[in-house]
């Protein structure tokens, strides 16, 4: 048994390499694969079938290529598997903001759920609104935490709850702060999810909030997505890495954003 957690953890980093790679070319082959990672055939073709069950590449004949650009929706249990590090630090600065019995807003996504996890390390006495499972279930554990959970239509792929019912439950609330997480952020076109009925709903918590902090790794900052939640200029600020290109933060921070970097 104690082989097994070791070779896991291996083919996951493995499949984080596969996912920069194509990233950066748009497609990546079979033999990309083992002759970057010194695998097997079958390994390889075995890695870029299972991203491609979770929605993270199409397969080709020979490799894959890079989802169309705004369709890609990735469960939450890859996610998990992106920018650990970059999400911690994202994390910690975000509670720095919030202070003693003020509401705040989380939305669903991996960033905000290690921002929940900061308020129970950090045993922060606050209140939650949250359309989002993994937050909950996080918040669970954090009995100085109060916990509001929209309800609505659930969406598996991002453990959230979305649709009429969890607007009609948000409209009659207000915060003090909203956490928003994205899968796209362009400083022209906004801030985006590939899901219509989250943006929807993300569009709102920004409404019933006094301050929009978008919480996001650089990598958003290089894509767009399907739907727009809201523009730029309607943001307070944006909480990023080191790594986000300096173009896209200065025109950032020339709408009028606060943009943090950690």
């Amino acid at each position: 048994m104690k082989s097994v957690k070791p070779h896991r953890l291996l083919a996951e980093e493995r499949r984080r390499g596969i996912l920069e790679m194509l990233e950066k070319n748009g497609r990546v082959t079979v033999d990309d694969v083992v002759r970057q990672f010194a695998v097997s055939a079958v390994t390889a073709r075995s890695d870029l079938d299972q991203l491609a069950d979770v929605g993270a590449l199409v397969r080709s004949h020979g490799g894959a290529v890079r989802q169309t650009e705004g369709a890609v929706d990735y469960p939450i249990a890859f996610k998990q598997t992106q920018h650990d590090a970059e999400k911690a630090r994202i994390a910690e600065a975000a509670v720095e903001i919030i202070k003693p019995d003020q509401t705040i807003i989380l939305d669903s996504g991996t960033t905000t759920a290690a921002i929940a996890q900061q308020i129970r390390v950090r045993k922060l006495r606050v209140a939650v609104i949250t359309n989002a499972l993994n937050v909950a279930m996080e918040l669970c554990r954090a009995p100085h935490a109060s916990v509001i959970m929209l309800g609505g239509m659930l969406r598996p792929t991002s453990y959230s709850m979305v649709g009429p019912h969890a607007e009609h439950s948000l409209q009659a609330l207000r915060a003090d702060h909203l956490f928003l997480g994205v899968d796209a952020l362009d400083p022209e076109i906004g801030v985006c999810t590939p899901d219509i009925l989250e943006a929807q709903l993300n569009a709102l918590m920004m409404q019933v909030s006094s301050q929009v902090t978008v919480v996001a790794d650089s990598s958003k900052l290089q894509r767009r997505s399907l739907s727009v939640i809201g523009k730029v200029e309607s943001l307070t600020r944006l909480i990023t890495d080191t790594q986000a290109d300096p173009v896209k933060v200065a025109q950032i921070r020339a709408k009028g954003v606060e943009v943090v970097l950690v």
